[in-house]
């Protein structure tokens, strides 16, 4: 599944970013999780859920429970449970009608990260998993096809309760990240705007 569309590709020539994301996607994307994505993954006390029904309206929600209740339980699968809600099955519906999805984990402490997976989910409601993840009233299963690490560097410290310090601000240069300088991207990274 290609990475970028023509939308993506216009605004990467407008903003002179094309030989970057490409170089991102060379460097970084895989479509097999790593045992990286599965520490980060496993961790997570939460993540954000992107559907979209068949007319591509989207929806965005927030899935939490104690860290481990989304395995990564071989390189091209991960489950998560769904946990009772408030009935409404915004993202559960979409799926039922639209299996893409997209995930985006994040941690925010003092080493921020953030990680997006996208993929094709399906609902299972008599699963095996079932038994083993409390709570659980169906198990979503993702069969990832793009697995990406993002720049953390918006990404505030919440244990310290403090904002990013690459937070744009007024009459303060902005702070580059430092990945910017690293070898195998500083020279297609576009001059800032």
């Amino acid at each position: 599944m290609p990475m970028y569309h023509e939308g993506n590709r216009d605004l990467q020539d407008h903003f002179g970013s094309r030989p970057l994301a490409d170089r991102l996607v060379e460097r970084l994307w895989r479509c097999r999780f790593k045992d990286e994505d599965k520490a980060l993954i496993e961790s997570a006390g939460f993540f954000f859920l992107a559907t979209a029904d068949r007319d591509g309206r989207p929806d965005c929600s927030f899935k939490g429970g104690p860290p481990g209740f989304v395995k990564v339980l071989s390189p091209d699968l991960l489950v998560f449970p769904d946990y009772d809600g408030n009935g409404m099955f915004k993202s559960l519906g979409n799926i039922k009608l639209n299996p893409q999805i997209g995930m985006l984990f994040v941690t925010m402490g003092e080493k921020p990260q953030r990680l997006r997976v996208n993929g094709r989910a399906i609902l299972c409601f008599e699963d095996p998993m079932l038994e083993e993840l409390v709570g659980a009233q169906l198990i979503v299963r993702v069969t990832p096809e793009n697995i990406f690490p993002n720049c953390p560097r918006y990404i505030p410290n919440l244990d310290a309760n403090t904002p990013s310090e690459y937070l744009p601000r007024a009459d303060v240069a902005p702070k580059e990240p430092g990945w910017k300088t690293f070898d195998a991207f500083k020279d297609v990274v576009p001059r800032r705007r």
